[in-house]
């Protein structure tokens, strides 16, 4: 070995880069993930929920989260679809329904914290943190308003979807399936 030489402490594999982050670079208007599975890539909380067909369209017109009585049924629904696509071994579908009851979650909760349900800031005070920009009590800024009717309603309906959520995160089915899945796409 000369001087230029260097041991390598990882083993070289032949296969090819295996990754779990979602792509978005796929063209998803030309892609039908139930008969191609193997593009679907799970990524980190919501990403791709509105962007994976058919699973987007089957899920989309049920998902609603207005008030208490609206994401019941909804979350139901999403369950439901949630348990039809594990009885089918439909893991994308599966993952797709779970996603869309982390999203009621994450949307309701955005809404119970924040005046019309956004945290981003316009060009003014750009860069500060959070605290600051409250403490600003600038009209741009991110406020969050007191506790009132519509904020307990959006924390209830949050509460729904991620009780939901957690139950479809957790369902050994979904668990099982999730293995499987990964095996599978790792060997391609």
């Amino acid at each position: 070995m000369t001087d230029n030489e260097q041991v390598s402490l990882t083993p070289k594999s032949d296969a090819k880069t295996f990754s779990r982050s979602f792509d978005f670079s796929l063209d998803f208007e030309k892609i039908n993930f139930r008969k191609r599975p193997k593009l679907y890539r799970i990524g980190r909380g919501e990403e791709g929920v509105l962007l994976v067909e058919p699973y987007k369209s089957e899920i989309l017109p049920f998902w609603q989260f207005e008030d208490e009585a609206q994401a019941t049924e909804s979350s139901a629904k999403i369950f439901a679809l949630f348990l039809d696509y594990l009885e089918k071994n439909d893991f994308v579908g599966a993952d797709m329904a779970r996603k869309f009851l982390l999203m009621g979650y994450t949307r309701a909760r955005r809404y119970a914290n924040h005046k019309k349900g956004t945290h981003k800031t316009g060009r003014k005070n750009k860069g500060a943190t959070p605290k600051v920009k409250v403490l600003l009590n600038d009209a741009v800024a991110t406020e969050k308003h007191p506790h009132s009717h519509t904020d307990e309603v959006k924390a209830t309906v949050a509460k729904i979807f991620k009780d939901k959520s957690d139950q479809a995160k957790l369902n050994p089915k979904y668990i099982e399936l999730k293995e499987q899945f990964n095996l599978l796409i790792r060997q391609d």
